[in-house]
């Protein structure tokens, strides 16, 4: 199986249909098949939030590190941030002041429902657009991950605290401020390991470290995936810094080197994961939650304001609609964020049905648009 994701990854830039999708027809098709031959397999459910997790991290890493900072990108940076916040933010307030009213439910919990519908996924957005020219590229790489990022940060912000006041704001500016410093020390400790180890296996330790490093920052809800999103820019962006008399002291011809080689492979356990996720994501599709028309008739509603507002917010930013338009698809984060809500947080509204048909037809928009764009080349 992972061979033949690998053949899907690899004509993909031929095709333009990204390999998520042909990954999600693949494990769908594996079930129908053990379901034919009645062949019994173990329940694999418990193992989708691992995989999402380890593969949320090295997505995140993988894009991160494919990022150069420069004076050019500062207009690019700041469009991207605002078309991951803006949309994510106010169409999750939107739809959840329409639940409320529509089934009783209180503001807090329709957001922590509705907020893991309008997060663009960079799981599906980053492989997918490969062959895209590179100012496409960097401005969907920086806003999928800025929008896992804040849209984390939102939910968590939303989840942990009961009533929003100013005291709450004031703690997660707190949590901000410590993140960062965290960050920085981390990654600082992480550069010395890649320099100082010697012995032939290190990179896995290192990757082993920063999802070590992720965990313990998850469970004091900091939001974690500042500190991937700033390691991987430090990975990117170290010759930048070689001013900086501190920074200096790293400067080798060798950590170059070694820096590549994690960077390598880092691209390919990110590959290893995201298909093994897709793939299993499909084999526990069911094909009526998928069919389900109680659900998608709401999940339309939900896509169609999606892109809806992403032209508007294109056309304000200046920023060409043929290919950006068609590449927020909902997906991995998605499904880790509604997984976890508890039960008693959950509304009627959203269940699996509508979580799946708004990452399947999002997915679809991605893919036909891909399909039929033009080939572009950079001016």
């Amino acid at each position: 199986m992972l061979l033949i994701a690998y053949l899907f990854t690899i004509t993909a830039t031929n095709t333009k249909i990204p390999s998520v999708i042909l990954l999600l027809l693949l494990g769908w098709g594996i079930k129908q098949i053990t379901l034919f031959l009645e062949f019994q397999l173990p329940d694999f459910s418990p193992t989708l939030p691992v995989l999402a997790t380890i593969g949320l991290i090295l997505i995140v890493l993988e894009g991160s590190m494919e990022l150069e900072l420069n004076r050019s990108n500062v207009g690019l940076l700041l469009k991207s941030f605002i078309g991951a916040l803006v949309p994510m933010a106010g169409l999750s307030i939107l739809f959840a002041y329409f639940f409320q009213y529509l089934g009783g439910y209180s503001l807090r919990v329709s957001l922590i429902n509705t907020i893991p519908l309008f997060i663009i996924s960079s799981a599906i957005a980053i492989p997918s657009i490969r062959h895209l020219k590179p100012s496409s590229r960097d401005f969907l790489i920086y806003e999928s991950s800025l929008s896992d990022i804040l849209g984390v940060l939102f939910f968590n912000f939303v989840v942990i605290n009961e009533t929003i006041d100013l005291s709450s704001f004031s703690d997660f500016s707190l949590k901000l401020v410590l993140i960062l410093v965290i960050s920085i020390v981390a990654t600082v400790g992480l550069l010395v390991l890649l320099k100082k180890i010697k012995h032939h296996i290190k990179f896995v330790p290192i990757i082993l470290m920063v999802i070590l490093i992720y965990s313990v920052l998850k469970v004091f809800h900091l939001p974690a995936l500042i500190f991937i999103l700033l390691f991987g820019l430090s990975l990117s962006n170290l010759e930048k810094f070689w001013r900086s008399k501190w920074v200096s002291r790293f400067k080798s011809d060798g950590l170059t080197i070694e820096i590549q080689k994690f960077k390598e492979l880092t691209i390919e356990g990110a590959f290893l994961i995201r298909a093994l996720f897709f793939i299993l994501f499909g084999y526990l599709l069911e094909t009526p939650e998928i069919l389900n028309t109680d659900t998608l008739q709401w999940a339309a509603l939900i896509v169609l304001s999606i892109f809806t507002l992403r032209i508007i917010q294109l056309k304000l930013s200046k920023l060409p609609l043929d290919p950006l338009l068609f590449v927020a698809p909902r997906g991995l984060i998605t499904i880790l964020l509604f997984i976890t809500i508890k039960p008693v947080n959950q509304i009627f509204y959203i269940n699996n049905s509508l979580i799946l048909q708004v990452i399947l037809l999002s997915t679809l928009v991605m893919t036909f648009g891909l399909i039929f764009t033009k080939e572009e080349k950079e001016s």
